[in-house]
């Protein structure tokens, strides 16, 4: 089940929102039992029968806490941090990178059956979320949560589950048993989804399709208008695709009175690389930069450590999307463009203009894109190929096809990955009288309103609506 399905707006989230309503807020402990149950539903609709995995791995951070938690031996403590981590990243690994290791062992030639594991859905996301509490607790950073029901509630909680923001238990710690839910809130948390869900329908499916399209072609038959048309295609698909899950997420999260903290903040006027990753997937970047690069001593060592420092912490950050080679040059892509920027031409890209600045930026993550979608390192090469000088003819013009049939949508896509939505802001807070206050306060209900119109016609028609990060 996914939000932008005709199941989950008519049928999942109206029982949900009536269940839950229904029960007094002063019950508070009933309507986390009804969002809980729910949200265990709504990852059972997920495809394969993986719940039971889900409820280990609760299991497994919820004793972890407890033994983790300061006050304990200090044995104890290491053992529950240490096998909340063992358990959860050993999980991860079978259903994960199990396959991926014994096809690369089965190339050298060693006697190895390659094992057929459905990947579970979002379990890279859920098992992220369930270290960081343990880490947390272990590190005095969070309280120990007694209640087996809110660690749950945590790990489990629907808007979030399956395709992120990873959110940190100190976030809603407090609104899992005091928060107080509000119309207002609501009316905000509706806006911001229809937001999210237009994002989706009406840009990353369509930016899907021409990226699909072109893809799926032998990268040898592409001419350079064609691949360079797939790239940016692909590129806003995943930007739109991504954030308007995150959107979608977190309005979810305000109609049931949770604060989620922002995943995506413009990735696209970045002027760095650097500058992107602060951007781009924030909550993936900060639990690496928090869990793992600063652990291993960050930026303040020596020049060659922090050089190692880097490297673990983008071989993961590739690896956690994927068990494919493709990922790991994607973190690698990314590991010499940040060491670059930081100790080569870091400098130099300072004094350049913002346009130039820009143009590099976006040349860089485009580039990392291609990877990122390629199957494999041949077709990523191939691809990259084509891009650097293909052939003419038929496929110039199916480029061009592509660029006319979802005109449209590119001046949209191109459009939206400004933040027209703060400039605007601040000019009507600038301004006084009615009519500017009118503006602000339902000028983003009625466009929300006619994007949630708009999306149901898509839906309705069945037209193309995967979810990128649901296979992370």
């Amino acid at each position: 089940m996914v939000f932008s399905s005709l199941t989950f707006l008519l049928f999942f989230l109206p029982a949900l929102l009536l269940c839950y309503f229904l029960v007094p807020a002063r019950y508070r402990g009933v309507r986390n039992c009804v969002l809980l149950l729910f949200s265990l539903f709504f990852y059972r609709c997920g495809g394969a029968d993986y719940l039971p995995l889900l409820l280990v791995s609760i299991g497994i951070n919820y004793l972890g806490g407890l033994l983790a938690a300061p006050g304990r031996p200090l044995w104890v403590r290491r053992l529950g941090l240490w096998g909340a981590v063992a358990g959860g990243l050993g999980l991860l690994g079978w259903f994960k990178y199990a396959g991926f290791l014994a096809s690369n062992l089965k190339a050298l030639g060693l006697p190895v059956s390659v094992p057929q594991i459905v990947l579970p859905i979002g379990i890279s996301f859920f098992t992220f979320q369930g270290l960081s509490y343990v880490i947390d607790v272990y590190r005095g950073d969070a309280d120990c949560q007694r209640n087996p029901l809110y660690v749950a509630l945590y790990v489990a909680l629907f808007p979030q589950l399956v395709a992120g923001p990873i959110v940190r238990y100190t976030t809603v710690e407090e609104e899992i048993s005091r928060r107080r839910e509000s119309l207002e809130e609501f009316s905000q948390g509706v806006v911001r989804f229809c937001f999210g869900l237009g994002k989706k329908m009406l840009l990353a499916n369509a930016m899907g399709e021409v990226a699909d399209g072109i893809f799926g072609q032998p990268a040898a038959s592409l001419a350079t208008l064609t691949a360079w048309v797939g790239a940016a295609a692909y590129t806003l698909q995943i930007y739109f695709d991504f954030s308007a899950y995150s959107d979608m997420a977190i309005g979810l999260g305000r109609m049931f009175g949770f604060h989620f903290l922002e995943n995506f903040d413009y990735p696209y006027i970045a002027a760095s690389v650097k500058e992107f990753w602060r951007r781009w997937h924030i909550s993936l970047s900060t639990w690496f930069r928090d869990y793992v690069y600063i652990p291993l001593g960050g930026s303040r060592c020596s020049r060659g450590r922090n050089l190692l420092n880097l490297l673990a912490v983008w071989l993961l950050t590739g690896l956690w999307h994927g068990a494919n080679w493709t990922f790991v040059l994607w973190g690698l892509w990314f590991y010499v463009l940040l060491t670059g920027e930081r100790y080569v031409w870091g400098g130099a890209l300072d004094k350049l203009p913002c346009m130039v600045k820009h143009l590099y930026t976006m040349l860089a993550v485009i580039v990392s894109w291609v990877l990122f979608r390629a199957p494999d390192l041949g077709c990523a090469v191939g691809y990259l190929k084509a891009m650097c000088g293909g052939g003419w003819g038929l496929p110039v013009r199916q480029g061009v096809y592509y660029l006319l049939e979802f005109w449209p949508e590119w001046v949209l896509g191109v459009l939206a990955v400004f933040p027209w939505k703060h400039w605007a802001a601040r000019r009507l807070e600038a301004r006084q009288g009615r009519g500017a206050a009118l503006v602000r306060s339902w000028g983003p209900v009625f466009l929300a309103l006619g994007l949630l119109a708009l999306s149901y016609v898509k839906l309705v028609s069945g037209s193309f609506n995967p979810f990128i990060y649901f296979q992370f």
